[in-house]
């Protein structure tokens, strides 16, 4: 593993390990044996709500601290759940956080952007950008923190950068301890940090990734961060990596999330979110039908958290409402 300045400094903000737990109904209904299958609960990690982005802000965020910040800058979708588990970070260290969001104005403040509010986080809209004017808008609220005598950190969008992605290595480890006989992990990949983690002590074998629309290349984002944070070249095409469940776009509400989440629910009472883990559950399904994924083998479901984001999905609060079983009296 490479080095930097920040080798020993880290926040702590989370509980680990986080538990591992079976899930043998589930496992059943998609085509695996009753002990197959198991979901890494990264979404009690205890800060904030929970979710992944706390292993990466333990190392984001102590770095930060270790540079002296006041304030913690970052970016994000308007229901971004690092945007929210920084504003929680932010809160419990007592630092200044501002929240610089892709969209306008008027956009639901249900769900993360409820919890950000709630942190005491400030929301500066950035307009409809792309990746490249969303980072330019938070350099420049950094350089207005600083006239004012701020000492603002930037915190890389998604929390991934190759220090951010140590809390995946980290948590690869944890799951060689729990389940040392692991053949697959599966996991939702956005900004690309918890995948690239996960591949240091596991190898790009037993990883497999599921592509949820946040990165326009996530092979090339995945392969820089893991071989920023191993020291050796991961080569792209080496990756376990499904894109088929983007669908219509990012922030869009798939059928086959949808049909994910519910039966996810309905056989285990663990609750996905529309984006992430909903897409990650419906590229595992996917993965058993086409032989990818096999029965007779341990295959483990990091659930990543995201619950707020589902109360900030409007498409998926309506398919439930519709769902609704009537009572007949």
């Amino acid at each position: 593993m490479t080095s930097d300045s920040h080798t020993s400094q880290r926040a702590v903000f989370g509980t680990w390990p986080t538990p591992l737990e079976p899930m043998p109904r589930l496992a059943r209904a998609i085509g695996l044996g009753a002990g197959d299958l198991w979901v890494k609960r990264d979404d009690l990690t205890g800060l904030g709500g929970g979710g992944n982005k706390v292993r990466k802000l333990e190392w984001t965020v102590g770095a930060a601290l270790a540079d002296g910040a006041t304030a913690l800058v970052t970016t994000g979708a308007p229901q971004s759940n690092h945007a929210r588990l920084t504003a929680a970070a932010g809160a419990r260290l007592g630092l200044d956080v501002v929240l610089v969001l892709a969209g306008t104005p008027g956009s639901p403040t249900s769900g993360n952007l409820a919890l950000d509010g709630l942190f005491g986080a400030t929301v500066v809209w950035a307009g409809d950008v792309d990746d490249k004017a969303l980072g330019s808008a938070a350099e420049h609220v950094a350089e207005e923190l600083r006239g004012r005598g701020a000492v603002p950190a930037l915190i890389p969008f998604g929390g991934s950068s190759v220090l951010g992605a140590r809390g995946y290595a980290e948590c690869g480890r944890e799951l060689l301890v729990q389940a040392p006989d692991l053949a697959t992990v599966v996991v939702a990949v956005g900004s690309g940090g918890t995948m690239a983690g996960l591949l240091d002590p596991l190898g790009s074998a037993r990883v497999l990734g599921v592509h949820c629309g946040a990165v326009t290349d996530p092979a090339r984002t995945v392969s820089e961060l893991a071989s920023g944070l191993s020291g050796t070249h991961c080569a792209p095409e080496t990756l376990s990596l499904r894109l088929d469940q983007v669908g219509d776009g990012y922030g869009t509400l798939t059928e086959a999330a949808m049909a994910a989440l519910t039966l996810t629910a309905r056989t285990e009472g663990i609750v996905l979110d529309p984006i992430y883990t909903g897409r990650a559950m419906a590229g595992l399904i996917a993965a058993i039908e086409e032989g990818d994924v096999v029965p007779g083998q341990r295959t483990i479901f990091l659930h990543s958290g995201g619950l707020p984001g589902l109360f900030g999905h409007a498409a998926t609060l309506a398919a439930l409402e519709a769902a609704l079983t009537p009572s007949n009296p």
